[in-house]
C-alpha cells in the first residue's frame, strides 16, 4: 500500500491531539442522553430538549467567536477550548457524587461543550491550512476522517460496556481527560503558530459577524454544499436521541448492543475516508462529492424498520454501515474544498458560520422531531426524517464546474 506524504512534526502533534480527544468523545457516545434517561429519568421530549438546547445555546454563544478567533493565535484558543471542556465535563460526576446533579446542569454543560467545539473546530481549521501545503490538504483531511471513524468504531462498543458496568458518568470522566491530553498535545506542537488575521484600522463592527456567511453564500458551489450538509446533518442528528429511546427503551437493547450497533458500522467510514483519497484523483472532486453526497441520503429511512432481537441489531448495523461509508467518502472531500476556497484570514469565520448554522439547524430539527415523536412515536418520526433527507440530493453541484486551485498529485494518495 502506498504511503501518504510526510506532513511534518507539527501536523503529527495536531493529529495526535485530535485522535486523543476524538477517542474520548466517541467512548462517551450519547453519555448526555443516557445520563438524562438513566440517572435523571427524563422523558423522550426532555432528551430531545437536552440536545436541542445545548446546540441552540452554543450557536448563540459562538456567533461572535468566529471573528474573534481569526484575530488571535490559534493554538492558545485551541488549548483554552480543550481545558474548558475538561473542566465542565468533570463537573458532572462531581455534582452527582454531591447529590446535586440536575437536568439544568446537564443542559448548561452541553451548551458550553458545544460552543467550545465550534471554537476549537474553527481554530483547528485555520491551523491546519497554515501547516499543510494545499496539495496535501486532502491527505490531511483524509487522515483526520480515518481517525474519527476508527475512534467511532472502537469507542462506542467499549464505552457501551463501560456504561453498562459503571454508568455513563465514568465515560464522561474519560472524555474530560481526553480533552486535557489534547491540550498537552497542542502545547507540544512547537514551531510557528498560524498568524492571526491582520488588524485593520477601523474598529470591530457587528456586521463583521456575518463575514463567514457572506463568504459561503457568495460562492455558488459552497452555497449548495452548505445547504446540503446542514440539512443532511440536521436530519441525521435529529433522529439520534429518538433512536436512543427507541432502541434502549422500546426495543430493549442493552447499552453494549447499542454501542455495537453504532460502533461496528463506522469501519465503513474508515474505508470511505481512505477511498476518497484514491477516488478524487481519478474521478475529480465534483463527481465524488455528488455521488457520495447523494448516496448518503438513501440510508436513514431503513432505521424505521428496526425490530427487537438479533435481526434488528443486524439491520441497524447494515444501514449504518452504508450511511457512514458514504459519509466517509464525502466529508474529507468537502473539508478540503471548503478550506481551499476560504481565504486564510477568514477560515475561522467560514468554519464558525458553518458550524453555527449546523448547530442551530440540528437544534431546531431535534426539537421539532422530539415533538413529532411525542405525538406519533419515535419510529414514525425516524421514518419521516428518512423520507425528507432524500430530497437533499437535489442540493448538490451536479452541473457546476468546481474551481480547483491545485490538482491532487499521485504522491498524495494513500
Amino acid at each position: 500500500m502506498e504511503r501518504g506524504p510526510s506532513l511534518g512534526r507539527e501536523f503529527g502533534w495536531l493529529w495526535t491531539a485530535y485522535a486523543t480527544s476524538t477517542v474520548g468523545t466517541w467512548f462517551a457516545l450519547d453519555a448526555f442522553p443516557l445520563i438524562a434517561i438513566r440517572l435523571l429519568h427524563s422523558s423522550p421530549a426532555q432528551v430531545s430538549l437536552l440536545s436541542a438546547a445545548g446546540l441552540a445555546g452554543a450557536a448563540l454563544i459562538a456567533i461572535p467567536l468566529g471573528p474573534w478567533v481569526d484575530r488571535r493565535r490559534k493554538r492558545p484558543v485551541m488549548i483554552g477550548a480543550d481545558v474548558l471542556r475538561f473542566a465542565v465535563l468533570l463537573s458532572l460526576p462531581v455534582a452527582h457524587l454531591a447529590g446535586a446533579l440536575t437536568f439544568l446542569h446537564l443542559v448548561l454543560v452541553s451548551i458550553v461543550v458545544a460552543a467550545s467545539n465550534v471554537v476549537f473546530t474553527a481554530a483547528s481549521g485555520a491551523c491546519l491550512k497554515a501547516l499543510v501545503r494545499p496539495e496535501h490538504l486532502l491527505s490531511a483531511n483524509g487522515r483526520f476522517e480515518s481517525t474519527m471513524w476508527t475512534a467511532t468504531a472502537l469507542g462506542p462498543p467499549s464505552g457501551g460496556l463501560a456504561m453498562g458496568a459503571f454508568g455513563p458518568l465514568v465515560t464522561t470522566v474519560v472524555n474530560a481527560v481526553s480533552f486535557l491530553l489534547s491540550a498537552f498535545g497542542i502545547r507540544a506542537m512547537g514551531g510557528e503558530d498560524a498568524p492571526p488575521a491582520p488588524r485593520t484600522a477601523r474598529p470591530f463592527r457587528p456586521g463583521d459577524l456575518l463575514d463567514g456567511w457572506r463568504r459561503i453564500l457568495g460562492h455558488p458551489t459552497l452555497r449548495l454544499l452548505f445547504f446540503n450538509t446542514t440539512l443532511v446533518n440536521g436530519l441525521i442528528m435529529a433522529t439520534a436521541p429518538l433512536l436512543a429511546v427507541l432502541l434502549l427503551r422500546d426495543l430493549g437493547f442493552t447499552p453494549w448492543q447499542y454501542g455495537l450497533a453504532f460502533g461496528v458500522p463506522c469501519l465503513g467510514g474508515l474505508v470511505g475516508s481512505r477511498l476518497s483519497r484514491r477516488l478524487v484523483p481519478r474521478y475529480g472532486q465534483r463527481r465524488v462529492m455528488v455521488v457520495s453526497g447523494a448516496l448518503r441520503a438513501c440510508w436513514l429511512v431503513g432505521l424505521a424498520f428496526v425490530r427487537p432481537g438479533p435481526w434488528g441489531l443486524v439491520l441497524v448495523i447494515l444501514v449504518e454501515f452504508g450511511l457512514v461509508t458514504c459519509v466517509g467518502v464525502f466529508n474529507p472531500v468537502l473539508a478540503t474544498y471548503r478550506l481551499a476556497h476560504s481565504p486564510a484570514d477568514q477560515v475561522a469565520r467560514v468554519l464558525s458560520a458553518w458550524s453555527i448554522t449546523s448547530s442551530a439547524t440540528i437544534a431546531a430539527l431535534t426539537a421539532g422531531w422530539g415533538l413529532l415523536a411525542a405525538v406519533t412515536g419515535p419510529r414514525t418520526a425516524v421514518a419521516a426524517a428518512g423520507v425528507l433527507i432524500l430530497g437533499t440530493a437535489f442540493l448538490l453541484p451536479y452541473r457546476r464546474r468546481l474551481a480547483a486551485p491545485d490538482p491532487v498529485p499521485a504522491a498524495d494518495r494513500v
